[in-house]
Order: C-alpha cells, then sequence, then structure tokens
C-alpha cells in the first residue's frame, strides 16, 4: 500500500510538472514584458501583449497534432517530441532581434508545450477513471496552481540578476530535467493493445460525432469565452499594474495573490462539486463572473482608475469565480464523450484556446489608460457564457414537451 501510494504521489508531481511548463512559460516571463519590448525594439505597446497570446495560439493548433499522435503512438514520445519543438523555439525566442521573430518562436512554443499539457490529462486518463481520476487530477491541479503564485517573482529575480534571456534558459532547464524524470520513472501508460491505427480520417470522424453532442459544443464555446476574457488579464496585467499604476517592484506579488484566489476556488470546487454538481455550480459563478464587472463598470466608468486596493479586490472576486468554471466546464464538455476522448479534448482545447485568442487580442488592444474595457470584456463575456447554458435549458425544456404531446 506504501509503495502504490508513493508511485502514485510521484506521478501526482510529475503530471503537474508537465503542465507547469506551460505556466512557466507565460507566468514567468511577465515581468520581463518591458524589457523585451525594448531589447526588440517594438514601438507600440499594445504589441507587448502578443508575447501572451501568441503561444495561446500555438497551444491551441499544436494539440490537434499531439493529442491524436499519441493515441497512436504512445504518450512518453509524442512528449519527448514537443520538448525538443519547444527547445528549439526558446532558442528562437533568446535570439530574435524583431517582434515578429519573437512571435514565431512564441508560436511554436506553444506548439512544443501542446504535447505536455495534453498528453498529461490523457495519462491521468490511462491510468484512471471515475471520481478517483477526478480526485487524482484535484491534486494535480493544486499543484500547478502554485506555479502562477511563485513564477512571475522568479522571473523578476532571474530579470534583475541576469536578464529576461536566463528566464528562457531556466524554462529550458526545468523542461529537460522533467523529461529525464519521464524517462526514468515514469512507464508508458498507453498499452500497444489500446494504441490506435493512425489515419486521418479517424480525427475527421471523430469532429462529425463531437458536433453532434450539444453539450460538448455548448461548454466548449462556453470555455472559449472565459479563456479569452482571463487571457486578457494574464496579457495585459504588466502594462495595468507596472504602466498605470507603477507597481513594477510589486507586480510579482500582486499576481502571486491573484493566483491564489483561483487556487482557493479550484480547492474548494473539489469538495462541492460532488455535493452539489458541476451543472448548478457553472450557472452560480457564471451568474457572478457576469454580475462582478457590472458595479465595477457602474462605479468607475469614465474615471481614473480606483485605487489599487479596490482593483484588486474586484480581480480577486472575479478569478474566485474563474477557479469554479475552468475545470468543470472541460469536464461538462468531455462528459458524453468519453467514448473519443483523446480526439475530443484536442477539439476542445483547440475551440477554445483559438476562440480566445482574438477575444483577448481585440480587448487588449483598448486598454490603455484604464482597466475599464478588461472589466467590459468580462461582462460581455460572462453575458455571453450564460445565454449559451440558457440554450442548453431551453433545449431542455423543448424536449420534454416534444415528449409530452
Amino acid at each position: 500500500m506504501e509503495i502504490k501510494q508513493k508511485s502514485e504521489l510521484e506521478f501526482i508531481i510529475v503530471m503537474a510538472s508537465l503542465m507547469s511548463l506551460v505556466a512557466l512559460s507565460i507566468d514567468a516571463l511577465l515581468p520581463a514584458i518591458a524589457d523585451i519590448s525594448k531589447a526588440i525594439h517594438i514601438v507600440n505597446p499594445k504589441n507587448n501583449q502578443l508575447f501572451i497570446t501568441m503561444i495561446f495560439l500555438g497551444l491551441g493548433f499544436g494539440q490537434l497534432i499531439s493529442g491524436p499522435l499519441s493515441d497512436s503512438f504512445g504518450r512518453k514520445p509524442i512528449i519527448y517530441g514537443g520538448f525538443i519543438v519547444f527547445a528549439f523555439a526558446s532558442l528562437i525566442c533568446v535570439f530574435a532581434s524583431s517582434l515578429e521573430i519573437m512571435i514565431v518562436g512564441r508560436i511554436l512554443q506553444g506548439i512544443g508545450l501542446s504535447a505536455p499539457r495534453t498528453i498529461s490529462i490523457a495519462m491521468v486518463r490511462d491510468r484512471f477513471s471515475g471520481n478517483y481520476m477526478a480526485k487524482i487530477m484535484s491534486f494535480i491541479v493544486v499543484i500547478f496552481i502554485l506555479v502562477p503564485v511563485v513564477a512571475p517573482a522568479i522571473g523578476k529575480l532571474m530579470l534583475d540578476i541576469y536578464g529576461w534571456k536566463s528566464i528562457f534558459y531556466s524554462q529550458l532547464l526545468f523542461g529537460f530535467f522533467t523529461m529525464i524524470w519521464v524517462w526514468k520513472r515514469q512507464p508508458e501508460t498507453l498499452k500497444i493493445a489500446h494504441r490506435k491505427k493512425f489515419k486521418f480520417s479517424l480525427f475527421i470522424e471523430g469532429t462529425k460525432e463531437f458536433i453532434t453532442h450539444k453539450y460538448a459544443v455548448i461548454f466548449t464555446l462556453f470555455s472559449g469565452f472565459i479563456t479569452g476574457s482571463f487571457m486578457v488579464y494574464l496579457s495585459a496585467s504588466q502594462r495595468i499594474f507596472e504602466e498605470q499604476y507603477h507597481l513594477k517592484e510589486e507586480f510579482p506579488f500582486i499576481f502571486a495573490g491573484l493566483a491564489i484566489s483561483i487556487g482557493l476556488a479550484t480547492f474548494l470546487n473539489g469538495k462541492l462539486v460532488v455535493k452539489i454538481g458541476m451543472h448548478k455550480l457553472v450557472s452560480i459563478f457564471t451568474m457572478v463572473f457576469t454580475i462582478i464587472p457590472v458595479f465595477y463598470i457602474v462605479l468607475f466608468s469614465g474615471e481614473n482608475n480606483p485605487s489599487i486596493y479596490v482593483l484588486i479586490v474586484f480581480f480577486g472576486l472575479q478569478f474566485f469565480s474563474i477557479g469554479f468554471l475552468f475545470g468543470n466546464t472541460r469536464a461538462l464538455a468531455m462528459e458524453h464523450i468519453g467514448h473519443i476522448a483523446g480526439i475530443g479534448a484536442a477539439i476542445n482545447g483547440f475551440v477554445s484556446t483559438i476562440m480566445a485568442v482574438p477575444i483577448a487580442t481585440f480587448i487588449g488592444s483598448y486598454i490603455n489608460e484604464t482597466a475599464l474595457p478588461l472589466f467590459i470584456g468580462f461582462f460581455v463575456c460572462g453575458f455571453l457564457s450564460l445565454l449559451l447554458i440558457a440554450s442548453l435549458k431551453f433545449k431542455k425544456k423543448e424536449g420534454l414537451v416534444l415528449k409530452s404531446t
């Protein structure tokens, strides 16, 4: 029993490390955005958000490649291949001399990172099922949440001592260590007997079936709106706290504090979801997510930014509600497509990410002197998400009426 527990604990830590590569590549870079912008001669500060949104674009497309490939050739080989792409892309970023080259590097980083991000979830699914799988995933997410808490502070420390390029090198070092750990300690989770023969028609057939499941489609679109609004914060947080509030030194600690609010919500969700249910929690916190920005817009529309303490409270409440939405909406999207889970997860991740990138880019372009456009974006995305939930309830009622007649 003790050996089994140690094995599961190590598995949880390794899977969390694989997922954390993505968070590290985004959050650790936030304190260095202004320095990178100067180094590669970016004239318009609004273009700084591309450092964040472009890696998500790569993640979105990369999932369509890494997910199906791992179903055919095994989990571990595709993870190694993804890390090689990530390592190559990181070097492109280090030696980038223009925004265009940096964008290419960041997109390729996202494509490479899509392998450990997507496949780590598949490896959990290979080993566990049902409620126990949900329990294991909760532990992984709790560890994973720690990375956004500490990553900006680590990035700021490395920036001050060694310069912005050292942040990319540290990501490579962490990734290399994780790959060695996977190679040495984690056996392949997808047995040869369960692998599918690779052919393009598998993806086409899976996509056709995916769109026939209304829950999968509705909650994938839902995820796109919520992820898009949160991505605006990720890409614009440096500009808001450092340029609008002049809190460059404090920024990593503010970011960490707000990340803790998401972690707390994720932890509470693990406790409440069994008692209350995913549907009810998503409905409640989508409403909260939509109402909070209404108060902000009413109170601070047409004015300068409020005090930093007021802004942090509003952000904290907003992200607390997001903590109840991220995991539950993905679970709801996958609820009825377990038989095509690999391709289904890839489609879900691709569509939600590809939706999120233009949403984040559009809203982010309006964030100049205040954070107000961000809260307007929160409201619009929340309202559209509520409409999606309402459409499900309407269809359910419509089905009941048809049955009764």
